[in-house]
């Protein structure tokens, strides 16, 4: 009799449960699907327009996470949001050059030049309150966090350096990487929330690559921290299941970062957590 190959994971079925039951079961024991949400970008020498997502994004969630990244392809108003929300274990919205669209959440248009991507925001909002909906642990990231905030409501500041009392987020380019995401001003932290027990501190350092912000914060969210100037660097979900965002990149230092790994343990957590639930209920 052959062995089955090591290298392929071996399930024993339980008996006389339905093939919703069995799928769930089946689910639960596998590595999570993890999706990743992308950009439209133009690459090579005709500008063929791809689908991208940043390396780094997608080494967290294998190496962190635990997960199997999917990458959620900007496919606009055409994507079956119900559809990839009810197949993923988790969602993490990454961060972008790219600005919402203000007539997302009734703001004056951008002036001519500042980038927008009308597909990515097409396919991202719409999955957002799918995936709230459905309970799915979200982790936003900057474009993310304005991104969350738009889909359950909320509106954007759209050049905070512009704003009287307002710092200067955006951090210049560098051709040093590590100069260029390296911590940039103190962010006080909510005591009591999520991000205050994974710092266990009122103030954290974070890096800071941003024009946008929060303007109004949307009825389902509640601040997590806020920068010297007073805009708001991180929120979670007042409904239950973990949706959580950072206006900061934890993806760039989360091999270096304390809390930046953190982070993404809390949301592989919570992704474990789901699953086991999902396979409690079948049984």
């Amino acid at each position: 009799m052959r062995r089955p190959h090591r290298s392929h994971p071996v399930f024993i079925l339980p008996r006389n449960r339905t093939i919703l039951e069995i799928l769930v079961f089946v689910r639960a024991a596998m590595k999570p699907l993890i999706g990743i949400s992308c950009c439209v970008k133009l690459f090579g020498t005709f500008g063929m327009p791809n689908h991208a997502a940043s390396d780094t994004y997608v080494r967290a969630t294998d190496f962190v996470v635990g997960g199997i990244p999917v990458l959620i392809p900007a496919n606009g108003e055409r994507s079956d949001s119900a559809g990839i929300a009810a197949r993923l274990d988790g969602l993490i919205l990454t961060g972008s050059r790219s600005n919402v669209e203000p007539a997302r959440y009734g703001g004056k248009p951008h002036p001519e030049g500042v980038p927008e991507d009308h597909e990515r925001d097409g396919a991202t909002l719409p999955l957002i309150r799918a995936a709230v909906a459905a309970g799915l642990p979200i982790l936003a990231i900057c474009r993310g966090l304005q991104e969350l905030n738009v889909a359950l409501g909320g509106s954007l500041h759209q050049r905070l350096q512009d704003l009287p009392d307002r710092m200067d987020h955006a951090t210049p380019m560098a051709g040093n990487g590590r100069l260029r995401t390296g911590k940039a001003h103190t962010v006080s932290v909510t005591p009591g929330g999520w991000l205050h027990r994974l710092a266990q501190s009122s103030s954290i350092l974070v890096n800071s690559l941003h024009n946008q912000g929060i303007d109004r914060l949307a009825d389902g969210l509640l601040a997590e921290a806020t920068a010297p100037d007073g805009t708001i660097e991180a929120v979670r979900g007042t409904s239950s299941g973990f949706v959580v965002g950072v206006q900061w990149h934890p993806e760039y230092d989360w091999d270096r970062d304390e809390l930046s790994r953190r982070i993404f343990e809390s949301f592989g957590a919570a992704v474990a957590a789901r699953a086991r639930g999902l396979a409690a209920a079948a049984d």
